[in-house]
């Protein structure tokens, strides 16, 4: 069925050249020539449109005789299970869901008790701020103009203005008890009291400076300096605890070791 139309066109197709063949043997004009020219070639397209449509139709007609029976056709509704085949004997398990139970036993105990031990007041003072308490909250300046003021305080004790260096250098540490040199300061001024003969004042100094500041840079230096003060105004008892001091809370350090050589060098 699907061929007949093929060859009914394959006839058409060739009367056209054999009117061809005549018209060109004939007395046929040009015009007619060229008109039947035009025909052939639409009914060779045309031929070519329906031999594109045959093999389509062709093509349907294998994947459809191709296809299994079981196969449904796009939109056919799906069986319901029950019409299953008998012959099924393989059916897939459903799943279980098993829930554990923890286990009911304690955790081991670990031991959290640890030995705790508190030091003693002479250690305490090396955790103690190095500001004291009673100094007033300072506010805000510029660190810069403050590290110049106290280097040229300094300086004028280097170069032999000792009284106005140390003027200087106790008006800093009592305007600045927070900033990071006042420790320093009170220490260059006791050495420059020293410098002109005020043990008592320098002393004083020296004791100022390891109670505000137990934690300074300066406080080590400072004892050693206090001992030999208290040596110089007849007071070798408190050279010796004050060497002591430094032996016993600051072992290892190189003012450690210069106490324990000035403690060996005193006569009992």
């Amino acid at each position: 069925m699907l061929k007949r139309p093929f060859m009914l066109w394959r006839l058409l197709a060739a009367v056209p050249l054999c009117m061809l063949a005549a018209c060109a043997t004939g007395s046929a004009s040009q015009a007619e020539l060229a008109a039947l020219r035009a025909e052939l070639r639409a009914l060779r397209e045309q031929q070519a449109r329906m031999n594109e449509k045959v093999e389509r139709m062709e093509r349907s007609a294998s994947v459809l005789s191709a296809r299994p029976a079981s196969a449904k056709a796009p939109g056919e509704l799906a069986a319901p299970a029950s019409a299953a085949p008998a012959s099924r004997t393989h059916e897939v398990p459903s799943l279980t869901v098993v829930k554990l139970k923890p286990k009911s036993e304690p955790a081991p105990t670990l031991p959290v008790q640890v030995d705790v031990m508190e030091p003693d007041n002479e250690q305490m003072e090396m955790f103690v701020s190095s500001a004291p308490a009673d100094a007033p909250a300072s506010e805000p300046v510029n660190t810069a103009l403050l590290d110049a003021e106290f280097e040229q305080a300094v300086a004028a004790l280097r170069t032999g203005n000792v009284e106005a260096g140390v003027v200087r250098l106790q008006a800093f540490a009592e305007q600045n008890p927070r900033h990071a040199h006042a420790d320093n300061a009170l220490y260059f001024s006791g050495l420059g009291l020293i410098g002109l003969k005020d043990l008592d004042g320098a002393s004083r100094l020296f004791e100022r400076l390891i109670n505000n500041y137990p934690a300074g840079d300066a406080v080590l230096d400072g004892m050693l300096r206090l001992a030999e003060c208290r040596l110089k105004l007849k007071q070798p008892e408190d050279a010796r605890a004050l060497y002591t001091r430094v032996i016993t809370q600051f072992p290892g350090t190189a003012a450690a070791t210069q106490a324990e050589q000035r403690l060996a060098s005193l006569s009992p």
